[in-house]
């Protein structure tokens, strides 16, 4: 069974800054596309920014400039480096993998605030 766990969200002032991180528990050669997600209160689950296996990125217009994911193949891990953080990005952040065996996996989510 995949795992993903992510790790490094908490509390934050406006214009702070913060790393996620997702660990996979499979090669990460094995994910076609791997994604961050963000799901906060009342509101639909929305991508964040996704990356493929050839390293193209992508960002929702609300991250663009701020947010940038990354990801190192030899520790199995995709990261989201967060800058200039705003109070609308509170959220619970999902890490996704989808895999070219057509499994989607999702890690349990790393709560973000972003108050004074």
């Amino acid at each position: 069974q995949v795992q993903l766990v992510e790790s490094g969200g908490g509390l934050v002032q406006p214009g702070g800054s913060l790393r996620l991180s997702c660990a996979i528990s499979r090669s990460i050669f094995s994910v076609s596309v791997m994604g961050w997600y963000r799901q906060a209160p009342g509101k639909q689950r929305e991508l964040v920014a996704g990356v493929t296996t050839v390293g193209t990125t992508n960002y929702a217009n609300s991250v663009k400039g701020r947010f940038t994911i990354s990801r190192d193949n030899a520790k199995n891990t995709l990261y989201l480096q967060m800058n200039s953080l705003k109070p609308e990005d509170t959220a619970v952040y999902y890490c996704n993998a989808r895999f070219y065996s057509g499994i989607d996996s999702w890690g349990k989510g790393t709560l973000v605030t972003v108050s004074s």
